[in-house]
């Protein structure tokens, strides 16, 4: 419910905008972008090799943004400052979801304690929406009049996060609460409720300019989430290495921004 609440409140925010443009005096964008995500999570170990090779999963990301260099209503440009040449608002919702397994050196091991590792498989389902700043180093006007082809740009923001994960163990027995099929930190330590958090993001790409009203996004993204139950764990032993952070993802994406009139 709250999550549609969030969408509702996202769509409504775009009419708005839409419908105030011509007298604030700016211009919107809209883009569609995908890529690979690295849940970093209580499945497998941190800084691992094989834990991040093999929690992948893909994500899908719905922007808008606010331009303030230009202006719609009027087709021209807006006037010079230094916060509407070098800022634009940037709104998105998220989407991205992937399988979860545990790898490394306890998951390895021949003991029924690595066992129960093997035989614990997850799923991380989550979905975003929020909204943030993006500084462009080089002059918005100047890239948008084709001065040049490439602008880059760092970028920070929040999202209202909304998961739903699920936990699941190819032994018989409840898993979470049974020490016959469950890794011993993880007794108590398991939730497949579906819950809310908020998450920081903050991230770096560049855009590249296909034509006078399109351009090719690339940027890496990383979401720190305040809560350590995105992926459904939350071991309960503090000594366990995989426990030491909230749960956080590492995304790569490549997408398409259109520039409307």
């Amino acid at each position: 419910m709250k999550t549609r609440y969030a969408f509702l409140v996202f769509v409504l925010f775009l009419a708005g905008s839409s419908a105030v443009r011509g007298q604030l005096g700016f211009s919107h964008e809209v883009g569609l972008l995908s890529g690979p995500v690295a849940f970093q999570s209580d499945y497998g170990l941190r800084n691992n090799f094989e834990t991040n090779k093999g929690n992948m999963g893909i994500g899908f990301a719905l922007v808008h943004y606010i331009n303030f260099a230009y202006r719609a209503d009027c087709n021209c440009y807006a006037r010079d400052t230094y916060f509407s040449d070098h800022f634009k608002v940037r709104s998105e919702i998220d989407f991205h979801y992937t399988k979860l397994n545990h790898f490394g050196e306890e998951a390895e091991s021949p003991s029924d304690e690595g066992q129960d590792l093997r035989d614990m498989e997850g799923r991380g389902q989550v979905f975003e929406i929020g909204t943030g700043l993006e500084y462009f180093p080089l002059s918005i006007r100047d890239y948008v009049a084709g001065a040049y082809r490439w602008a880059p740009y760092v970028g920070v923001g929040f999202r209202y996060v909304s998961f739903n994960p699920r936990t699941t163990s190819r032994q018989p027995g409840i898993i979470g609460l049974s020490p016959e099929n469950t890794f011993d930190p993880f007794i108590g330590g398991v939730n497949d409720q579906q819950d809310n958090t908020w998450s920081i993001v903050w991230g770096i790409g560049t855009r590249f300019k296909l034509s006078p009203l399109s351009d090719l996004l690339i940027e890496s993204r990383w979401h720190y989430y305040l809560s350590n139950w995105v992926d459904g764990l939350n071991p309960n032993d503090e000594t366990y290495l995989a426990d030491k952070y909230n749960d956080w993802i590492y995304w790569v994406q490549v997408g398409y921004v259109y520039y409307l009139d």
